[in-house]
């Protein structure tokens, strides 16, 4: 396969799908919106989406978009979550996406990223969200 051809490739449903949960974030004001590749990195998952609340509403908000969104677009309910707004963070778990949505000073804490630093992070512009 041709360099030109494999940057032209469509994205992958699951890659569509991360980026429906984050612009699903994105709508809920969510802050510091990341999408982790981590295809070839990881055999549990392929996208990580990971953003920010400021607070207990807003973090209940942006999980209960990101679940519509889903929903709606591609008929995916999540196969589990974890937390709440109390432990200041929410996991929703759609297999080949997993959605960490955290308290600002919770995701500090953990650095979830900083775990996962040697992956790609794929492009995404809040301001794009629809």
């Amino acid at each position: 396969m041709s360099k030109a051809s494999s940057v032209d490739k469509e994205p992958s449903e699951a890659e569509r799908l991360a980026r429906a949960c984050a612009e699903a974030a994105a709508d809920k004001k969510a802050e510091d919106i990341q999408i982790i590749d981590l295809r070839g990195i990881s055999d549990f998952t392929d996208f990580f989406v990971v953003c920010s609340g400021t607070s207990d509403p807003q973090l209940k908000a942006i999980a209960a978009g990101v679940r519509e969104r889903a929903r709606e677009e591609f008929g995916a309910g999540a196969l589990g979550e974890e937390g709440g707004p109390i432990s200041r963070w929410v996991v929703i778990d759609f297999a080949q996406v997993i959605v960490h949505v955290f308290h600002r000073e919770a995701r500090s804490f953990y650095m979830l990223e900083d775990l996962w630093g040697d992956a790609p992070r794929v492009p995404f512009d809040a301001t794009q969200g629809s």
